[in-house]
């Protein structure tokens, strides 16, 4: 009886190379300018989300949204009941690689945080790298200035802040710093601090309902 021949073992398949995706977010409307430079890997659009408010210093208070022409990204279990008509792409379902891996990937992001402040956010894909051995991601490049304190009244009602903390005469100075919990530095960027946040990336929301 002839021995059946063993079967030649599969070739794997090489791992694909581990990629990170580049981005610039800018504070729309500040001045001076507002921004930060970070890598992720691949992942939702909801964990880009994380990594904007972690990178940029916000505390994730708030609605959210994505813009990309006439798409709108977000996550329509919060969405579904607020202001807009407009149907609500799932973030939690679309993947950056799927977003950005085509011939013609959309370059700008527009980002809502707070629909009440209207915190707008120009995000810059600035293109794909391989991944350094070793690193840990997602990471805090580069940026600068201080991200403004959450529910001082947007852009415009920044600068009015920064015009109170600045003047000990100002009727609102002491009402603002005691608010803020002592001084604000406006020139201020920690980049180890956004680096920090971004590794422990933001509490899941669903786990407190």
């Amino acid at each position: 009886m002839p021995v059946p021949k063993k079967k030649r073992p599969a070739k794997k398949q090489p791992p694909q190379a581990q990629v990170v995706y580049q981005f610039k977010i800018t504070l729309l409307d500040s001045r001076p300018e507002i921004w930060r430079r970070i890598l992720i890997p691949d992942g939702s659009m909801d964990e880009l989300h994380e990594a904007i408010q972690t990178a940029m210093g916000w505390t994730n208070s708030h609605l959210h949204q994505f813009e990309i022409g006439r798409t709108r990204y977000g996550d329509p279990e919060l969405l579904e009941d607020d202001w807009s008509d407009t149907k609500v792409t799932s973030t939690l379902d679309t993947r950056l690689s799927k977003l950005l891996g085509g011939k013609r990937p959309p370059k700008k992001i527009y980002y809502m945080y707070d629909f009440g402040d209207g915190w707008e956010h120009l995000i810059e894909f600035e293109g794909i790298q391989p991944a350094e051995k070793g690193k840990k991601y997602p990471c805090f490049i580069e940026g600068a200035r201080a991200c403004p304190p959450d529910d001082v009244g947007g852009v415009w009602g920044y600068a009015h802040f920064l015009e109170a903390i600045r003047d000990p005469q100002h009727e609102e100075h002491e009402t603002y710093l005691e608010w803020i919990g002592g001084e604000f530095d406006p020139e201020e960027l920690r980049p180890a601090e956004a680096t920090q946040a971004m590794h422990k990336g933001l509490p899941n929301w669903r786990d407190f309902r």
